[in-house]
């Protein structure tokens, strides 16, 4: 042992065997918050420990009987190269500077993974199915928990605070649900110790978890810079108003900060009437957010809709589809209240607005449907779909009017200021800044040596899953370059089902979002994708059967990170040709066969040259092989499966149980949801 080590560790048990010596340096040295008690540490493979100290101080680490030293360099900053530990534990690590000796104790060697993504890999056990009794069987000493905390920065950070939890009843239910399934289940297959690091955000896009200069340098995602460089500049202003309103607000009752009241109209007076003239009224075309328009308020909002209702609907019930609106509405059909959702619910700008009209309201001819809007923060309007608003007979009769389109609309109330302002603006302290949690949230854990990531994200990046295409598998190729150990396993969720089921086929940016998802799994090294398109939740976007998504993602991780021979994937289309009127598709990973659940094959669409996709008869007709037709396509050129933002009852599996990857032959539509 040497003199250095010698000398410190006599010191130490001088001080009454203590982990602090006092001196006048003490403050100087430091170690990596990552290293502390009950640490996972990866096995079978070089670790770095790292940490701050007074220039050119010694710094010296021991564990598992082996020193190893470094001087720190002229910014304080030191690191060490420890050789592989084998499986196992509790070691003890010992890091010793000038005046002071820091113990780690209860570390395991093991298999450390990254659990990213926004709200579903956030999603924490006690939100999730079955909380109490998971959280109650959940005594698993071998797994650890580190959580990151939500940090946005404008530069890299070096360090992250936190602390390692042993998995027990009292400590799993805070952390994400689908990272504790993946590492239960994973503990349980190959019983070594595992480390769970959460670095997840609700509701982020991924360009804020990428590497900057990787946004930079790709002329694909141009747009993303041009958009953060120009809310840059304004960001001083932006800024300014914020913090007046938070100095505002402080007079503010707790349930106005929260709600903002309903003002009401303020002398507008039969708005909803059918013969109320709105002819000076501006137009805009529904869906939509009316920011997108210059309207740029929170406040209340008039919309106007005349239609036509066909004779034969005299006197039926009607169903009146609005989709979800932003945030609260009163809905009128021919001046009669029919509908609406206040502050009452919390959840109210996300839940699609479905009414039903009594017969005796319905007559022929001109009908007008008036919505009131009310917006208490951020977006304002109809937020939905194209396909989400319409007016159909509830008794299923085929003539549904689209409500897509033309509307007339009045801005009646409008808050001031405008509540807008009392989101922090995009800037530095924004989480949806480009870079801001790569450099908050990532660049802290580089170099901790891990296994490998698994990742849930997506849905904030729906409307541009084009662009998603580059920038996703660029943000895996940014954090592999600076985590400097190759192409480590990336294993992706792919979105599951969402919004409510197309009664017809239709475009879906949702869809190309899991297509997006599905290319980078295929095209990316060492990448993998879990499949959850069938346990998702209509009307949540964060469906709370995690169980299922830890599980497949669990079974990715047995092929791809440990060379496992067994089946980890659904069936995933392979190709196709076409046969008398009919499309045989041929599929991959099948493994025991394909099979169709509960009945026959649902959510397959086939079209010809006129592009128009309608549902198809498909079956399984053998060990790999679905044939698919239609009496109304004798000439097919194409087929999609699962294509939509929730195709319900969707039903190709293989006989492990694993669902089929969504999929589509044709591209004639591969840049509808490009970037905008």
């Amino acid at each position: 042992m040497n003199r250095l080590v010698i000398a410190l560790t006599l010191a130490w048990f001088c001080a009454g065997c203590s982990n602090f010596i006092p001196g006048p340096t003490a403050t100087d040295f430091k170690v990596n918050p990552l290293f502390a008690d009950n640490m996972v540490i990866q096995r079978d493979m070089r670790n770095r420990v790292w940490g701050t100290a007074l220039p050119g101080e010694r710094v010296g680490v021991e564990i598992n009987n082996r020193e190893y030293s470094a001087v720190a360099d002229q910014d304080g900053n030191w690191s060490v190269l420890i050789d592989a530990l084998p499986v196992g534990g509790p070691y003890m690590m010992r890091i010793s500077g000038k005046n002071r000796i820091d113990t780690i104790n209860n570390i395991l060697s093991g298999d450390v993974w990254l659990c990213a993504g926004q709200t579903n890999m956030q999603w924490s056990v006690s939100s999730a199915a079955d909380a109490t009794a998971e959280i109650a069987a959940a005594n698993y000493p071998q797994i650890r928990f580190f959580q990151v905390p939500h940090v946005v920065s404008d530069v890299p950070v070096t360090e992250v605070s936190g602390k390692w939890q042993v998995c027990t009843p009292q400590t799993v239910a805070d952390f994400s649900a689908a990272g504790y399934y993946f590492g239960r289940d994973l503990y349980k297959q190959i019983g070594v110790p595992i480390g769970l690091i959460n670095v997840s955000w609700g509701g982020t896009p991924v360009e804020a978890w990428t590497d900057r200069a990787w946004l930079r340098k790709n002329a694909e995602l141009k747009p993303i810079m041009d958009r953060h460089d120009r809310l840059m500049k304004v960001y001083p202003e932006k800024q300014a108003e914020y913090e007046k309103f938070m100095r505002e607000r402080k007079n503010m009752r707790i349930e106005d900060m929260m709600y903002y009241n309903d003002p009401g109209d303020k002398g507008a007076v039969d708005l909803e009437k059918a013969n109320y003239d709105d002819g000076q009224w501006k137009t805009m075309s529904l869906p939509g957010i009316w920011e997108n328009y210059g309207l740029d308020i929170d406040g209340v909002v008039w919309f106007r809709k005349s239609i036509d209702i066909p004779a034969a609907w005299k006197g039926k019930e009607l169903e009146l589809s609005l989709g979800p609106i932003d945030d609260f509405d009163t809905t009128y059909f021919n001046g009669t209240r029919i509908g609406g959702i206040g502050r009452e619910n919390h959840n109210a700008w996300r839940t699609p607005r479905r009414y039903r009209i009594p017969g005796e309201l319905v007559n022929a001819g001109k009908t007008v449907i008036a919505v009131r809007v009310f917006d208490r923060v951020g977006s304002g309007g109809f937020s939905g779909d194209s396909e989400d608003i319409y007016i159909q007979p509830v008794d299923g009769g085929n003539n549904r009017i689209s409500l897509q389109g033309e509307w007339k609309y009045s801005a009646v109330v409008g808050l001031k200021p405008k509540v807008i302002s009392s989101r922090i603006p995009y800037g530095p302290k924004h989480p949806h800044m480009a870079g801001g949690l790569y450099n908050g949230m990532i660049n802290p854990l580089i170099p901790f040596s891990i296994k490998g990531a698994i990742c849930y994200q997506g849905e904030n990046n729906t409307g541009r899953a084009w662009q998603y295409r580059t920038l996703f598998p660029a943000m895996i190729d940014s954090w592999r370059t600076s985590w400097r150990q190759g192409d480590f396993p990336f294993l992706i969720v792919q979105l599951a089902n969402y919004h409510r089921a197309n009664a017809e086929p239709v475009d879906s940016a949702w869809a190309e979002l899991r297509e997006a998802q599905a290319v980078t799994a295929e095209k990316i090294p060492v990448c993998a994708l879990a499949v959850t398109i069938d346990i998702g939740e209509a009307s949540n976007i964060n469906p709370k059967n995690k169980q299922v998504v830890g599980h497949r993602l669990m079974l990715t991780a047995l092929k791809l990170a440990y060379g496992k021979d067994i089946v980890f994937s659904g069936p995933e289309y392979l190709s196709h040709e076409t046969k008398g009127g009919k499309v045989i598709v041929r599929f991959t990973n099948i493994g025991s066969g394909l099979e169709a659940r509960d009945g026959d094959l649902k959510r397959f669409q086939i079209a010809g040259n006129d592009r128009k996709f309608i549902w198809a008869d498909a079956k399984v007709i053998g060990k790999d092989l679905v044939e698919v037709s239609s009496p109304g396509v004798k000439d097919p050129v194409a087929v999609r499966y699962a294509w939509s933002d929730n195709p319900a009852g969707c039903n190709l599996y293989n006989k492990e149980g694993l669902p089929a990857v969504p999929f589509r032959t044709d591209d004639w539509q591969l840049t509808t949801f490009k970037a905008r």
